[in-house]
């Protein structure tokens, strides 16, 4: 049997973190492969194992090491000098250009995973592209929007919002620009950003936020994110630039209506119209029109996200990615 290792050496919660917990245990349902994770940062209940056992193992067995991030990729390079049997797979997790230090280094592993074409054709190596799942028990519809809304201590009954980290190339601003006429006119929405915040960044959008800090709330950082994917009711992605951004997905399966920045990828994912929206990255007049016209029709809203979440059950469940990956691990052992 082979030992699966996904390591986690990031004390944030981010992306990759949400990725982690939600693979680690579909391929511990699904493979014949022992799967664990080392590092912090993740969930008490995933399945561990020390650096003693490790260690020990590595030297008599076959071990992957599946890295997300520069410094993990190089411990498994580390790890590699202990254990002739361990393989290394390295999974790039945004379409932004490699740095020369980080093409250097991905050369080193066994395998390459790319989220999409995009950031396949961008790190310019041999990659295969598994794009990620979600656990669709976790991410799903509520029985009751407002509710759900309501629960979450939010102003109006409809909330429409931002999920991510606050910075400049994330959108938000485009957001609160595109926002800021329209909250007058529908007093019944409230905006929320939900993301860390610090620094300058915490600095640009409060200047941002003046004069409607009542209408748009900074809700924070959320490591139990599900409840603001169930509250929302409009879910903007407004990002210059990404890999493969699970909030797309998790709106999704979570019946959010989900107005995107058309990044490259998204038309596989979103048929405008019918499971989502979208806008040129940085055109905020048509991303104002199209939330004028969802907060006018909340119920074309509404419609959208549970075309949306029927979508998402059908492809987009973690089981697919733990099979592609899995594939891979054997073929990566068997050599």
């Amino acid at each position: 049997m082979t030992l699966i290792i996904h390591p986690h050496f990031h004390n944030r919660y981010t992306g990759v973190t949400r990725h982690v917990e939600s693979v680690v245990p579909a391929l511990v349902k699904d493979s014949g492969s022992e799967t664990r994770v080392i590092g912090s940062g993740l969930s008490e209940g995933l399945p561990r194992i020390t650096w003693s056992e490790l260690l020990r193992r590595a030297r008599s067995e076959p071990v992957v090491w599946h890295a997300h991030r520069n410094n993990e990729l190089l411990a498994g390079m580390l790890l590699k000098l202990v254990g002739r049997q361990v393989r290394l797979v390295f999974t790039r997790h945004t379409s932004m250009a490699p740095s020369s230090f980080t093409r250097f280094i991905a050369r080193g592993a066994d395998a390459l995973v790319s989220l999409t074409k995009q950031v396949a054709d961008v790190i310019a190596l041999p990659s295969t592209v598994i794009s990620h799942g979600i656990d669709l028990t976790r991410f799903h519809p509520p029985e009751d929007r407002q509710k759900a809304w309501e629960r979450l201590g939010q102003a109006g009954r409809l909330g429409i919002g931002v999920i991510g980290r606050i910075r400049k190339e994330k959108g938000q601003g485009d957001f609160l620009e595109a926002v800021r006429p329209l909250l007058p006119e529908h007093p019944e929405w409230q905006g929320v950003l939900v993301g860390l915040a610090k620094g300058a960044d915490l600095d640009w959008v409060n200047g941002l936020r003046a004069g409607i800090e009542d209408r748009v709330t900074l809700a924070g950082e959320q490591s139990v994110i599900e409840p603001w994917y169930q509250g929302l009711t409009v879910l903007v992605h407004p990002s210059y630039a990404e890999g493969y951004s699970l909030v797309h997905v998790e709106a999704m399966a979570s019946g959010c209506c989900v107005v995107a920045s058309k990044l490259p990828y998204l038309d596989t994912l979103i048929e405008h119209g019918r499971t989502g929206f979208f806008f040129e990255p940085g055109d905020v007049k048509a991303l104002r029109e199209l939330l004028d016209m969802l907060m006018r029709e909340p119920e074309r809203a509404r419609e959208v996200g549970r075309n949306a979440a029927e979508e998402a059950r059908r492809r987009c469940g973690v089981e697919h990615e733990a099979h592609a990956l899995e594939a891979l691990y054997r073929t990566l052992v068997r050599r």
